[in-house]
């Protein structure tokens, strides 16, 4: 097997830049060293940790034109998109700083024979395993906030784009990290997988697929190690009765084709009521159809190429077998014949369980679009996944569709009229087979932390 990674770019299908893969052995010394570093990385105070955490925003704003770059000649991002995701992870690293004081302070309790107190230790070397689709948000949301709690991080990027990993390691260094605190590790999945049971690996954050994912939290929990798990998902957008469609067919767009469908939270399956199917269905196909398919630089573009072929013929794969299941396509439906790993905005309908468009996530700008007889049927179908992580609903009475969200929808995080991606101060997470554990909103931070007893006779 090639000890080295060539990344390609999905646009002009070219080479980018070939990496040297780290050794397994290579890979365990790292470890090694970020448990030295964590030994006296603890002992720091908060005070400094926060200071570095601003430290790195600063440093992301001002190599942003790199990182644009990066995003999107390794992934094929919307230039804008990019933009987007370089000011999210600044606001992550200035939110975990702000805050981290506040969710880790020693609380005082009752203890019949004196007093006590409960503190918030960090553990030791996180393991991050993240993926491709928000090459640079994934690694900061998993690493600074374990880093400022007093943790050190080695992390296992995707390969087509280490281009980002290794960047991601020289700014952590550029704001004043000692070069162990975090760790960009050049390695392939079995030395990812490996690493899980080094003595020195006390957690681990995986971002990725249902099924991999499972494989990691069961060789993780042989050991009695953490887990947090983002999975993936087949998120439910509701469309009911007293809807504002044209509202709805802004957001369903959006939420279907932002980073180009390639975002385990966006809208997949669109579940309209029958006495709004036609109206919603004949808006959305107008919206899909207008977006501007080219370029990812370019800043008419609305949607940039796929990030691997082998991801593009996977989604094709997908739609094939749902239509020969009975699905129909609305429009687009095939790979665009082009330049570049394109797929066009597509919408699928008829669609029922055992078809892949219902049941699995369609990682691309493909939706499943499904009639509901009334409310009740629409929820029923939102809820008939084995996945959990967002949704949305779309009703006039937000107090009905708050009381939806709130008791019968069930998924880690609900949008109601609007479609929005992840946000520092709010939790993010899933349910069900979209996997456990919350990062952002101040409960990120004590995932991987020994909330540590201390009682105190008097």
């Amino acid at each position: 097997m090639s000890n080295t990674i060539t990344t390609v770019n999905p646009y002009t299908e070219k080479n980018i830049k070939t990496f040297t893969l780290l050794t397994q052995e290579q890979a365990k010394n790292q470890v090694d060293s970020a448990h030295k570093a964590f030994l006296k990385w603890k002992l720091t105070s908060l005070d400094e940790r926060c200071s570095l955490a601003n430290k790195l925003a600063d440093t992301i704003e001002k190599n942003e034109d790199a990182l644009i770059t990066l995003m999107v000649d390794e992934m094929g991002k919307v230039k804008a998109q990019a933009k987007q995701e370089i000011a999210l992870c600044a606001k992550i690293c200035r939110y975990i700083a702000s805050e981290a004081a506040k969710e880790l302070q020693p609380q005082d309790r009752d203890y019949e024979q004196g007093y006590a107190k409960v503190v918030f230790e960090p553990l030791g070397v996180i393991l991050g395993i993240q993926p491709w689709n928000f090459p640079l948000y994934q690694v900061i949301r998993y690493s600074i906030t374990n880093v400022v709690a007093g943790n050190t991080t080695v992390m296992k990027h995707a390969s087509n784009v280490f281009g980002m990993a290794t960047k991601i390691q020289e700014m952590y260094e550029e704001a004043g990290f000692d070069p162990f605190i975090y760790q960009s590790l050049l390695i392939d999945g079995e030395t990812a997988s490996e690493l899980i049971v080094h003595p020195s690996i006390q957690g681990i954050s995986f971002t990725g697929s249902d099924g991999i994912g499972k494989k990691v939290a069961e060789k993780a929990a042989a050991l009695s190690k953490k887990t947090v798990l983002e999975l993936g998902s087949n998120d439910a957008f509701i469309v009911l009765d007293d809807a504002d469609i044209e509202k709805a067919i802004e957001a369903c767009v959006k939420g279907r084709v932002i980073n180009n469908g390639e975002t385990c939270v966006s809208a997949k399956r669109f579940i309209v009521t029958e006495k709004n199917y036609n109206t919603f269905k004949e808006g959305f196909k107008q919206a899909m159809s207008k977006l501007h398919v080219g370029d990812p630089n370019n800043d008419k573009t609305d949607l940039g190429p796929m990030a691997r072929e082998d991801l593009l013929k996977t989604l094709h794969e997908q739609v094939e077998e749902s239509v020969e299941k009975g699905a129909k396509v609305v429009c687009g439906g095939k790979p665009e014949q082009r330049q570049g790993f394109f797929y066009p905005p597509s919408i699928l309908e008829n669609i029922s369980p055992g078809m892949p468009a219902y049941d699995d996530e369609l990682f691309g700008p493909v939706a499943s679009l499904i009639k509901a007889k009334d409310n009740d049927d629409a929820l029923r179908i939102a809820n008939d996944s084995r996945y959990g992580l967002g949704g949305g609903i779309f009703s006039k009475d937000v107090d009905a569709a708050l009381n939806i969200a709130t008791k019968h929808f069930d998924t880690g995080m609900v949008n109601i009229n609007g479609y929005g991606l992840a946000q520092p101060n709010l939790p993010f997470g899933g349910v069900k087979q979209s996997g456990y554990g919350r990062e952002h909103g101040g409960f990120g931070i004590t995932e991987f932390i020994n909330v540590k007893t201390i009682m105190i006779a008097v």
